[in-house]
């Protein structure tokens, strides 16, 4: 399956915090396309949240460029800029009992006046969101209510709602459980195969990047290790044994299990953190 054309092109993007001895983000080089899952997979503190960040426009670059549609991000509003990617974070603070309804207005805010004032288009593209999201029956709940997998889903339909061609994802399912990580993830492979919609999300969980490709959506992989790029490509090539060894100092075995759809489903199956025994490792 081809993937559509590059979105998003960083060029030996590099960014050292204030005070720091070295880059939390050392020249990175990557594309990500519409229609497209890009994984970002590394330790904690390897850079993936400061790279987003750099994309996001809130991490000035020490050095290199990043593109967005053919345009530096540099030049571009920050009104403009939302107009191009949105966000949905991992966490996110509840602190007034907005409806949901109204949280998800919320991304209607770079195409609206200095009023603010939301128009009926504004309303159906809201009810839209929440339509594709699935979460319609939440629309009047108070936000501060919602479990954390409503609360992800409700930033997901404010995302939609930006109507936006790119969409960052920083851990998004790091504190739900099984079946709404599930939930999550088959929501985000409509978007990408139905909307055309291109993704870029950090995750901690290689099976994550295998249920993308297995999904049937172009997916990449992209490794990182001490703020620069370790590896890129499809997860069944870059997610082996070696490469999650090298990356976090596990021992893992891939299992491939054969399925309907004629693609068979790669799963990480963790051993150790310790040297395992010869019979182990066969």
């Amino acid at each position: 399956m081809k993937a559509d054309p590059v979105l998003v092109q960083l060029d030996g993007v590099s960014y050292t915090y204030p005070q720091a001895s070295a880059p939390a983000v050392d020249q990175v080089t990557l594309e990500a396309g519409a229609g497209t899952v890009t994984c970002l997979m590394g330790v904690n503190g390897c850079g993936k949240s400061t790279l987003i960040d750099c994309i996001l426009g809130e991490n000035s670059l020490t050095s290199g460029q990043i593109l967005l549609d053919g345009t530096d991000i540099s030049t571009l509003r920050p009104s403009a800029l939302a107009r191009k990617v949105s966000y949905v974070p991992q966490v996110h603070e509840r602190a007034f009992p907005y409806l949901v309804r109204d949280v998800v207005l919320m991304g209607r805010t770079p195409y609206q006046g200095i009023l603010g004032s939301s128009s009926d288009a504004d309303q159906e593209i809201v009810d839209r969101a929440l339509r594709l999201c699935r979460i319609e029956r939440l629309a009047d709940r108070p936000y501060t209510q919602l479990s954390g997998g409503e609360m992800q889903m409700v930033l997901l339909a404010r995302a939609l709602a930006q109507q936006t061609s790119f969409i960052l994802m920083d851990e998004p399912t790091a504190h739900l459980d099984f079946r709404n990580e599930l939930s999550f993830m088959e929501t985000v492979v409509q978007l990408v195969r139905n909307q055309g919609v291109g993704v870029f999300i950090a995750t901690h969980s290689p099976n994550q990047a295998f249920f993308f490709e297995w999904s049937g959506v172009p997916t990449v992989c992209t490794l990182m290790s001490a703020g620069r790029v370790y590896q890129t490509g499809a997860p069944s090539q870059v997610l082996t044994s070696e490469n999650l060894h090298d990356l976090y100092g596990v021992h893992a075995r891939i299992v491939s299990t054969p399925t309907s759809t004629g693609r068979p489903l790669n799963q990480i199956l963790l051993i150790s953190t310790e040297e395992c025994s010869h019979d182990q490792k066969r």
